[in-house]
């Protein structure tokens, strides 16, 4: 098992999928059908080939945790559903591998708070991106009862924080000093 190999494969698919020329829904419309009928959308099938190559990682998964949480986060803040259903449990099997590990799964929690604010504040995520984040962890932490009270929680604590984040953005273009200074004391 070669680490530094591994970590550069997922680190370059990541940042194929996440640059701004294969951002399909940045383009006009007929872009986007003209793009999408010669060449389909590249990104769904490199995040596919991401989250194959994950698990066939085995038990060298935990090497990966935390450092490759904020890349896939990015990958799954793209806004194209299949590719969110796709990716999204990733984290679930990420925060299974610390848990058996460690019996908890705090480096990977801390690890997403941070990033998640990050990519928000960056102009990712969407209140679909949330409703489908919760379902998703929900449904697979309902198949392992040891740790499933632990994901309800974190998925509690992610969907406060993401609201709150997805408020702040949409009133920092706000001209009411009332609701910005609202949603800052909201979110701190």
């Amino acid at each position: 098992f070669n680490l530094q190999l591994w970590n550069n494969y997922f680190h370059l698919a990541v940042a194929f999928i996440t640059q701004d020329s294969l951002q399909l829904e940045n383009f006009s419309h007929a872009k986007y059908n003209k793009i999408q009928n010669k060449y389909g959308d590249m990104r769904r099938l490199i995040g596919f080939a991401i989250r194959d190559m994950w698990y066939k990682l085995g038990q060298n998964k935990i090497c990966f945790i935390p450092g490759m949480v904020g890349p896939i986060l990015e990958m799954t803040l793209i806004p194209e559903v299949e590719l969110r259903k796709a990716t999204i449990p990733i984290f679930f099997d990420m925060m299974l591998c610390e848990y058996q590990r460690t019996g908890e799964f705090k480096k990977f929690e801390n690890e997403i708070i941070l990033k998640l604010d990050h990519e928000v504040e960056g102009g990712r995520g969407d209140e679909h991106y949330m409703q489908l984040f919760e379902s998703i962890l929900t449904e697979c932490a309902k198949q392992h009862p040891g740790i499933c009270s632990l994901v309800e929680s974190f998925v509690s604590l992610v969907r406060g924080l993401l609201e709150r984040l997805l408020d702040y953005r949409a009133v920092m273009s706000d001209e009411s000093k009332d609701n910005r200074m609202s949603c800052t004391v909201n979110l701190l």
